[in-house]
């Protein structure tokens, strides 16, 4: 395994407040992925940013009466605050038309574009696409909606069905209708576009996927292989839009059009390296040391919907450009819904807990990070239930977790005047001690592994068997009785309360630092290894 890690989370659209299901899918376990890595002694950056350009953001604004720039700004900011309030620590929180990364973000995005036209693998084609009569402009594919002709029975917009993830051609959607002006059927009229041969990477696409087997999980590579067996279509990767980075290219029928959003949106991940590292007084060119280099694993984390593009149109657009180096792995969570259905930006109340704006107003942040691993969508959708929320919390965090850590600190002030004391541990006392480094390389293992739900599982039977441990050695009794025993029954706790704090660290970061400082334990970087004993 590379020691480098770029570890990326989908770019959020800057069109919208962030909530539940956004965190569960993409950012919480990435986060906790990098913190891990870096107790392990590992280099990680995290990249992530908004995703400004394209058709959605302009929707919102038309929906606001103002602009997409004002648009984008306004929830950028409320993004990287959402973000900041839970912990979720970034290298980096850019944006694809945030000043400070529009100007190299468009650069590279222009320049891979050109590449990619320069190895000849767009087509020109000048073809049919849904048009809207009234606002006399063409429709891109999330402008207009209609009915998946996949799925005959679901209603989606014309790029991918929101119900089975396959691609749509928005020519071949039922009852297709615009969604700028309100109830307008679409006609069909021609327009000129570049597209990507996606078939031509069907091949090398699948001989890479294939080298994944037992890496990635199984619903992604089933997926992506799926798609490549049905084939895989033309693609256009340009837009009849005015938001949006223009088109490169000395060509008349290049006039007036953007590159796609899905084209430019993941190059946001190359060019908010490339503006991190030379804020950091290096070069932009200093990025190619994390995606040209095959020492470095790339490792990107998103939701369900995402997975199309991940696993196959941006890795066919990488082989396409050809200098930059592939992802090490597509970490693909599924939806996380509200009761029976997806989480709504529509439907849901504005002042709900599901909005991470919200819930930071009412809870502490951590047990929101906590619950959601708990439940964690890895391998199907699961559903976020308050009155379960509360419930876990109390039984697991409170009465588990803080039960401990606050039971033994009494004894130790007044048997041992608030110092560790000097003891010999019985077999007992050695059992759990060694039952925590165990946990700990568990935990450690299910996290390099991507199953964050197992790991917060095993933390918890941990958190359990140090309950019963003290339950059996019972300090309360000894102390009248053995102080001897009570001194190794509660030495052990501090330093079995010093391993919890450790284990908690990629999970809930404010109360591991909250215990390290109750312990008061020697300063610095938390290390992902057993702690020496405190001495008394």
């Amino acid at each position: 395994m590379p020691r480098r890690y770029l570890v990326t989370s989908g770019l959020p659209y800057s069109n919208g407040r962030l909530h539940v299901g956004h965190i569960a899918g993409a950012y919480l376990p990435a986060d906790t992925y990098v913190r891990f890595l870096r107790a392990r002694g590992d280099d990680a950056l995290f990249i992530c940013g908004s995703d400004d350009n394209g058709v959605a953001i302009e929707i919102s604004a038309r929906k606001a009466g103002t602009t997409p720039a004002a648009v984008s700004s306004h929830f950028n900011a409320r993004q990287k605050a959402d973000f900041a309030g839970l912990r979720i620590d970034f290298d980096v929180f850019g944006g694809t038309h945030q000043p400070g990364f529009a100007d190299l973000h468009t650069r590279i995005s222009q320049e891979f574009f050109k590449r990619i036209f320069d190895q000849g693998c767009f087509t020109k084609r000048t073809t049919k696409q849904l048009y809207d009569p009234v606002a006399k402009r063409f429709l891109p594919d999330r402008y207009v909606r209609g009915i998946c002709h996949h799925c005959k029975d679901h209603e989606t917009y014309g790029d991918q069905c929101e119900k089975t993830g396959a691609i749509v051609d928005p020519l071949l959607l039922i009852n297709p209708v615009s969604q700028i002006t309100p109830g307008q059927a679409a006609e069909v009229r021609e327009t000129t576009h570049w597209y990507l041969r996606l078939a031509e990477f069907e091949k090398p696409l699948a001989e890479w996927l294939q080298t994944k087997q037992g890496q990635w999980r199984p619903h992604v590579l089933n997926f992506a292989l799926g798609q490549i067996k049905n084939g895989l279509p033309e693609r256009a990767m340009t837009r009849d839009i005015d938001w949006g980075i223009p088109v490169p290219l000395d060509d008349p029928d290049a006039k007036g059009k953007v590159l796609f959003v899905w084209f430019d949106a993941p190059i946001g991940y190359v060019s908010f390296t490339a503006q991190l590292l030379a804020g950091r007084g290096g070069s932009p060119e200093d990025y190619r040391k994390w995606w040209a280099d095959p020492d470095s694993a790339i490792v990107h984390f998103i939701g369900e919907d995402n997975t199309v593009f991940h696993a196959l149109i941006w890795p066919a657009m990488l082989m396409a450009e050809g200098r930059h180096q592939l992802p090490s792995y597509v970490v693909a969570n599924n939806f996380v819904n509200l009761g029976d259905a997806k989480v709504s930006k529509s439907q849901t109340a504005p002042d709900s807990p599901v909005w991470v704006e919200e819930f930071l107003k009412r809870f502490d942040p951590d047990t929101l990070r906590f619950y959601l691993t708990h439940i964690a969508p890895e391998t199907s959708r699961t559903s976020f239930d308050p009155a379960d929320f509360v419930n876990k919390v109390n039984s697991v965090l409170v009465s588990k977790f803080g039960n401990f850590v606050n039971r033994y600190p009494k004894f130790l002030i007044e048997n041992f005047g608030g110092r560790i004391p000097d003891a010999k541990l019985t077999e007992a006392d050695q059992a759990q001690l060694a039952a925590a480094g165990e946990a700990m390389k568990r935990i450690g293992e299910l996290i390099e592994g991507f199953r964050f739900r197992a790991a917060m599982d095993e933390f918890i039977s941990f958190v359990s068997s140090c309950d019963l441990y003290i339950g059996q050695r019972a300090p309360w009794k000894s102390r009248k009785t053995d102080l001897a025993d009570t001194a190794a029954c509660i030495a052990t706790c501090a330093n079995l309360a010093h391993h919890l704090a450790i284990m908690a660290w990629p999970f809930m970061p404010g109360a591991s630092e909250r215990l390290l400082k109750m312990l008061n334990a020697p300063p610095g970087p938390i290390r992902w290894t057993p702690p020496p004993p405190f001495a008394p």
